[in-house]
């Protein structure tokens, strides 16, 4: 029996993707990932992404991907990325599997705060001859995006009214500054996911479209950071190994959500499972952990 083309309608105009990202809002915590990406294309959308949804006003499934013109390079899945949200799994596998709007050729990431997703993309990729690795992480909000978003949730409701606060450093040693694109090989260097030419482009990229912030070192040189990514999710942080240990990149990140919050954006991030240091100062800083979780997929065509 042949497939039946389900057919994707993409949202150009920004009076429509500001309704989406209001709609989006109503399906937190499962439509972060989305949210986050939706909310910064209504910024500037840096990263010239686009949205589909299966229907319009009332969609079952939106995906978010990067123009055509974009993914020239097949090898590259730090840009041939896409964010997925679904209410409805089943209208979501027909989708991934017929509406070609996925070039299934290419190596690419998925990535959603649905985890419910695994088995959907586990049975799309065994027709498309496509290997895929699944990564699940901790996902935690920052404390203020999390009283303004997700109100109602059993943990902001239970949020110590004053903010948990990073312990002092050495501000005569270790300076406050952002960082500049020249110091994407370092990131790179560092980035658990990163470590190649393609991940270094995609930092430069990441450096030049969001803010970012870092600490300088005696030595004039970050000695820890953090990034955003196309997602609005804070990622790629880290500290150089002779300065771990002194509360650094929770001084640094602190900052950073401080300045987020300010802006309005919804403040973010994920954690390997495996992660106990990190896990510990999210804890001491009150981000909450939300009860979905942060998935990517990495497929690669056999």
């Amino acid at each position: 029996m042949a497939k039946v083309l389900v057919k994707m309608f993409h949202l150009q105009n920004q009076q429509v993707l500001q309704i989406l990202e209001k709609s989006l809002r109503k399906c937190l915590p499962e439509s972060l990932k989305v949210y986050g990406t939706v909310f910064h294309m209504n910024q500037r959308n840096p990263f010239n992404l686009k949205a589909l949804v299966d229907r319009w006003p009332d969609f079952n499934t939106v995906l978010i991907c990067p123009q055509e013109q974009e993914m020239t390079d097949d090898s590259d899945h730090y840009t041939n990325t896409y964010q997925i949200y679904s209410k409805d799994p089943k209208n979501c596998q027909e989708i991934l599997d017929t509406a070609g709007v996925i070039n299934w050729k290419q190596h690419l990431q998925i990535q959603s705060s649905q985890t419910t997703l695994d088995e959907v993309i586990q049975n799309v990729v065994t027709n498309k001859l496509v290997k895929v690795k699944q990564t699940n992480a901790i996902l935690y909000m920052m404390p203020t995006s999390a009283r303004r978003l997700l109100p109602s949730l059993a943990q902001v409701k239970n949020l110590p009214l004053k903010s948990g606060r990073p312990k002092a450093i050495n501000e005569e040693m270790f300076k406050l500054s952002t960082l500049d694109v020249t110091h994407a090989a370092l990131v790179n260097q560092f980035w658990h996911f990163g470590g190649n030419q393609r991940s270094q482009r995609f930092i430069e990229r990441c450096i030049q479209a969001f803010p970012t912030f870092c600490l300088l070192g005696p030595e004039g040189t970050p000695v820890t950071w953090s990034l955003m990514d196309q997602t609005g999710e804070i990622r790629m942080g880290a500290t150089v190994p002779q300065y771990r240990g002194q509360g650094l990149v929770s001084y640094n990140l602190y900052a950073f959500i401080q300045t987020l919050d300010k802006l309005g954006f919804p403040v973010y991030n994920h954690t390997d499972r495996g992660n106990k240091i990190i896990q510990k100062m999210s804890q001491n800083l009150h981000h909450i952990p939300l009860p979905c979780d942060w998935n990517q997929w990495h497929c690669v065509p056999l």
